[in-house]
C-alpha cells in the first residue's frame, strides 16, 4: 500500500472515530447511555493515566527532559475541548433546522466546557513553557493563535449575555458559535503550520512527540489520557446541562 492510500485510509478512519465520538458525546450529555460504568472509566483512566504520568519513566529528550510528562496532560485536554466544541457546533446546527430552547442549552453548555478545557490548555502550556523556553509565554505562532481561539469563544460568552430575547440570543449564540469553530480550527492546525519557525513541538526548534520519540511506554499513558480527558468533558457538560435544564424549569413556573 503507497503513502497516498494508506493517508487517504488514515483520514477515513479518523473521520469516522470522529464522528463516532461526537454521536456517543451526544448520547452521554443526553443521559441516552445509563448507567455509572462510563463515569467510573473516566474516573479510573484520569486517575490511572495522572498517576502513571508522574511515575513512570520517560525519554530524555533535549530541551524538554522531565517537563514531557506534561503531555499527559496538556495534549488531551486539547483533544477533549476539540470533541466537545464539535459537539457543541453540531447542537448548534440542529438549533438552527430545529429551535428549541434544550438544544441551545445543550450547546452553550458544550461551549463553556470547551473554553474551559481551552483555558487549561493554555495554562498547562504556558507552565510546559517556562520550563523549557524559560519564559511563560512568548510571541510564538501557536500560542499565539491558541490564546485568539480562546478569545474569539470568550466574545461567544460576552455576546450571549449581552442579548436578552432569549430566541434572538440562542439563535445569535448559534451562528456566532459555529463561526468560532470554524475560524479556530485553521488558528490551532492550520496557521501555525505555515507561518515559518517555531518553538512548539512538533516544528524546529524542538523535538516533535513523533512515532519516533514517543515511546510505547509513553503511548500506553497518553491514549488513556485522552480517552479520559474527552470522557471528563462530556461528563462536565452533561453535568452543567442538568443543572441549566432545572433552572429553565425553575424560570417557568
Amino acid at each position: 500500500m503507497n503513502k497516498t492510500v494508506l493517508g487517504i485510509a488514515i483520514s477515513i478512519i479518523s473521520l469516522l472515530v470522529t464522528l463516532a465520538a461526537v454521536a456517543g458525546g451526544q448520547a452521554l450529555i443526553e443521559q441516552r447511555i445509563g448507567g455509572r460504568g462510563w463515569k467510573v472509566l473516566t474516573v479510573v483512566l484520569l486517575l490511572g493515566a495522572s498517576a502513571a504520568g508522574i511515575l513512570i519513566d520517560v525519554p530524555r529528550l533535549p530541551i524538554v527532559n522531565e517537563s514531557i510528562r506534561n503531555l499527559f496532560f496538556h495534549v488531551p485536554m486539547w483533544f477533549a475541548m476539540i470533541m466537545v466544541l464539535l459537539v457543541s457546533v453540531w447542537y448548534s446546527i440542529l438549533y438552527l433546522r430545529n429551535p428549541s430552547a434544550q438544544l441551545d442549552i445543550l450547546s452553550h453548555e458544550a461551549a463553556k466546557s470547551g473554553i474551559v478545557l481551552g483555558l487549561l490548555g493554555l495554562a498547562t502550556g504556558s507552565l510546559w513553557a517556562k520550563y523549557t523556553w524559560g519564559a511563560w509565554w512568548t510571541p510564538d505562532p501557536r500560542l499565539n493563535a491558541a490564546a485568539v481561539a480562546m478569545l474569539i469563544y470568550g466574545a461567544y460568552l460576552v455576546l450571549r449575555g449581552s442579548l436578552r430575547d432569549e430566541q434572538q440570543r440562542a439563535r445569535v449564540s448559534a451562528i456566532y458559535n459555529i463561526f468560532a469553530f470554524a475560524a479556530a480550527i485553521p488558528l490551532l492546525f492550520i496557521l501555525p503550520r505555515i507561518s515559518g519557525n517555531s518553538l512548539h513541538p512538533g516544528q524546529t526548534g524542538n523535538p516533535g512527540f513523533n512515532k519516533y520519540d514517543l515511546d510505547s511506554t509513553m503511548r500506553m499513558v497518553f491514549y488513556p489520557a485522552v480517552i479520559g480527558w474527552i470522557l471528563f468533558a462530556f461528563w462536565m457538560t452533561q453535568v452543567s446541562s442538568r443543572l441549566a435544564f432545572l433552572q429553565l424549569k425553575l424560570d417557568e413556573k
